[in-house]
């Protein structure tokens, strides 16, 4: 990924900066709405990604979407654009994300479904990931209808895979090696 070495240093610079400023929260809020809308909107990525599209442009369009955001969030904005770097501001949102979380000592937990979680299976989740960890987890469900049933959960670089559809392959391994 081009930039993703700018975009963590950015992303640290700016959450050092907004933690000394006691605005880390109000920042980390407005990186979650950046990073959201720049991943569900192809049409505002491909316009920052364009170097067809003038910098004064990519300001006005930025602004006029995150209107209400943290001032130091816009000032990222000014200086990414000075820099020629406004193309990275969605890797920057996420990082900064991560990076938050990290100095908080929240843990992302990825549970994938071929449902929806129930609130009581989130509880149960949560409680389980947290005994694991020993950390405060976020759990962030992803419906994958290939599973078949059972579950997929991720907790950094630990994967935990009880879905049928991995219970399945296993199965068929047996009886082709066998």
């Amino acid at each position: 990924m081009a930039g993703a070495r700018a975009a963590i240093r950015y992303a640290k610079a700016l959450l050092s900066l907004a933690s000394d400023q006691k605005a880390a929260d109000a920042v980390n809020k407005d990186m979650k709405l950046i990073a959201n809308t720049i991943a569900e909107s192809k049409d505002l990525s491909e316009a920052l990604q364009s170097p067809v599209i003038p910098s004064s442009t990519k300001k006005a369009i930025l602004l006029d979407i995150f209107k209400q955001s943290n001032k130091m969030t816009l000032s990222l904005m000014d200086t990414l654009i000075s820099n020629n770097r406004i193309d990275i501001l969605g890797h920057i949102a996420s990082k900064y994300n991560q990076l938050f979380d990290e100095s908080k000592g929240i843990e992302l937990a990825t549970v994938t479904t071929a449902i929806a979680l129930t609130e009581d299976l989130e509880k149960k989740v949560l409680a389980k990931a947290k005994e694991l960890t020993g950390k405060n987890v976020v759990v962030k469900n992803i419906i994958d209808e290939s599973i078949l049933g059972g579950f997929i959960l991720r907790i950094g670089d630990v994967q935990y895979n009880a879905s049928v559809a991995n219970q399945l392959n296993k199965l068929k391994r047996e009886f082709t090696l066998n």
